[in-house]
């Protein structure tokens, strides 16, 4: 699986590319940042952003797309930029046809160092580690992007799991269904059929 990490933001726009399956080794094949001027007006920062991730997916060609699932801070105005960022990079995925996958901060943190409280030098470290990188990918952004990529890596094949069986739950359930409406119509039949059926004579 090549998946296409992005720690989004309007300023520095975190990409990066990560091959592999879950169990294995992972390999890095790309990361960078895409960055936009502060001082310049929302609409060509985020024209920026999205002919930069364009770029990034005519090169590597990902299978998926995994975002930072935006969350509440208190700096309004930084959310309002990171939820543009995110919905731009949405967008070049889904025009495309490339599915899209969020994950919350916590959980990429828990995926690639075990604690959904790590800070970002030890997300650094581990991305580090696991691609078997010489250095910690600067800025932190980028990490962050590789750290994306590497958690949907490994968190798909139990998602999947947890689709199929959830997949089977609503089948069984609409097999389930099927056969009592039938038994339900069956039982109504029956009763008409009695129902209209010509009585025997007396004497």
């Amino acid at each position: 699986m090549r998946v296409l990490g992005v720690d989004p933001g309007l300023t520095r726009c975190g990409v990066g590319v990560v091959e592999g399956v879950a169990g294995r080794p992972l390999t890095m094949l790309g990361v960078g940042v895409v960055r936009t001027p502060a001082d310049a007006d929302i609409g060509p920062r985020l024209v920026g952003i999205e002919r930069g991730i364009e770029e990034w997916i005519d090169r590597f060609q990902p299978e998926l797309v995994a975002v930072e699932r935006v969350f509440s801070q208190h700096n309004v105005r930084t959310v309002m930029g990171t939820a543009q960022a995110s919905a731009v990079a949405m967008l070049c995925a889904s025009r495309r046809g490339i599915p899209v996958a969020l994950h919350t901060p916590s959980e990429v943190k828990a995926a690639v160092t075990g604690s959904g409280r790590a800070d970002k030098a030890q997300v650094g470290a581990m991305v580090t580690r696991l691609l078997r990188l010489s250095a910690p990918p600067k800025p932190a952004d980028a990490a962050d992007a590789l750290a994306l990529a590497i958690c949907h890596i490994w968190r798909a094949p139990a998602q999947n799991r947890l689709q199929q069986a959830v997949a089977q739950n609503r089948l069984q359930q609409a097999v389930a269904q099927n056969r009592l409406q039938q038994a339900v119509a069956q039982n109504r039949l029956q009763q008409a059929v009695a129902l209209h059926a010509p009585k025997g004579r007396t004497s």
